[in-house]
């Protein structure tokens, strides 16, 4: 009798895609929940206290979210003038905290529901402009920048969560002429503002698109009165609440910073480089997929040049000063290396509009373009945090790529999600490991110079 020649492991396999490919919701929650699960009991780090902090006034003072001082710059000031963000993030942790408990499992599982809800959103928007929204959906999940950010409770997830399902309403609105998503998209869009400042860029960014796809602007901008509106009215109670409206005096904060700090517009525009390249390394692990070996290289030459540029200026080599030599090369061939990943995004949107011409590859161009710039010249500082809303943007802009003249998904962009998975998984863990060392410090610190008489 013969014996059977498929394999139990290829059956098993064989499975294993079936159910992925008729149910990929599930497989995006589980795949998010298995990515950013272990990282639960991660110590709050960077910005997370203060964002835990006003969630506990908030659960004594709902209606007054800041009215308290804090001391984040070595003096007791007013929260309200410390803080740089919108409270709606802080309110969330203020319900989570109710149910779980203000400690880092329990408010960091809270914070798993908006990682779920960007990459569904991804799913759903890509499905529309692509045709492989599944793995522009995990390219969106397997980036540092998401990973690592994904492991705080600060704002930045949620406002992308809200970021991208308000686009899947207005896109979807404006083609099918339905108010009610019309209405849904400009309701997400306050939330995003309310959330953090940037989610104000979403009304012109929407704008835009409906004047493109309808190529008039008639009742779909009526529904970008909703976020104007809510926008207005917190402007207003923040000013009867702490004597100053927060966006304006927020604006003022970045003013003063950047002033102070006068950074060259060269060297700017080299940190947003490499930290695109970094923070969604998905973009330089499909490169040699996405363009011929002799664009690639003029992209890289280009990337290289201009960066190289930037450091030999001297004004880059101020953000690891105290660096030894050897650890600065590292540095710097690091920055000329992601820098390559960060020009081959900005490729991806202008060659996306070259090629496709439409309403999507517009959203798409002015998406990525837009916080690029924003994060190079209007934010206070360059990082992955102020660059994290593109990061659909850029899964979908690969995805659109590889579907020309391709009829299936190429085998090496698999490996290339794999490796992409693999290096921010790394990221994230060495960003947990930097949050236990500074806990860790800290008590440290107290238990050699804490004393009876004196708070520490």
């Amino acid at each position: 009798m013969a014996e059977p020649t498929s394999s139990s492991g290829g059956d098993l396999w064989g499975k294993i895609h079936r159910w992925v490919e008729i149910h990929p919701h599930w497989t995006i929650t589980l795949a998010v929940f298995a990515a950013l699960g272990p990282f639960l009991a991660k110590p709050f780090n960077i910005d997370d206290p203060l964002f835990v902090w006003a969630a506990g006034q908030i659960q004594a003072h709902p209606v007054n979210p800041y009215g308290f001082n804090v001391n984040w710059y070595g003096e007791l000031q007013p929260m309200a003038s410390v803080t740089e963000n919108p409270p709606l993030m802080c309110y969330y942790l203020a319900l989570a905290a109710g149910i779980f408990g203000r400690n880092e499992i329990g408010l960091h599982f809270a914070c798993l529901l908006p990682a779920v809800a960007v990459v569904l959103g991804t799913y759903r928007l890509a499905r529309n402009c692509c045709r492989w929204p599944l793995f522009a959906a995990l390219a969106t999940m397997f980036t540092p920048g998401f990973l690592v950010s994904g492991t705080s409770v600060m704002c930045d997830v949620s406002l992308l969560a809200f970021w991208i399902w308000a686009v899947v309403f207005w896109t979807e609105g404006i083609r099918q002429h339905n108010g009610w998503k019309l209405s849904a998209a400009g309701t997400l869009v306050a939330l995003a503002l309310l959330t953090k400042y940037y989610g104000v860029c979403l009304i012109p960014l929407l704008a835009v698109h409906g004047w493109l796809e309808r190529r008039t602007a008639v009742r779909w901008a009526a529904y970008l009165l909703i976020p104007v509106a809510a926008f207005c009215a917190y402007e207003w109670l923040t000013l009867q609440l702490y004597g100053q409206p927060l966006f304006v005096a927020a604006t003022h904060y970045v003013k003063s910073l950047q002033t102070s700090h006068r950074i060259s517009s060269l060297v700017k525009v080299a940190n947003a480089l490499t930290f695109t390249g970094g923070g969604f390394a998905i973009a330089l692990f499909c490169a040699p997929f996405l363009w011929r070996k002799r664009v690639l290289a003029m992209l890289a030459a280009g990337a290289g040049a201009f960066t190289a540029l930037a450091l030999a200026s001297g004004m880059m080599a101020k953000n690891y000063a105290w660096f030894d030599e050897t650890v600065c090369i590292r540095a710097e061939i690091q920055i000329l290396f992601w820098s390559v990943g960060g020009v081959c995004v900005l490729a991806l949107a202008l060659a996306d509009v070259r090629q496709k011409r439409d309403s999507s590859s517009g959203l798409l161009l002015l998406w990525v373009l837009g916080t690029f710039l924003f994060a190079s010249f209007v934010n206070w500082t360059v990082n992955v945090r102020s660059l994290l809303p593109i990061a659909p943007a850029i899964a979908i802009l690969i995805a659109r790529r590889l579907e020309q003249n391709k009829p299936r998904l190429p085998g090496g962009i698999k490996s290339a999600l794999v490796a992409s998975a693999a290096f921010s998984l790394l990221a994230a863990q060495s960003d947990f490991m930097l949050a236990s060392a500074v806990r860790q410090n800290a008590k440290q610190v107290c238990a050699k110079y804490a004393t009876a008489s004196r708070t520490l």
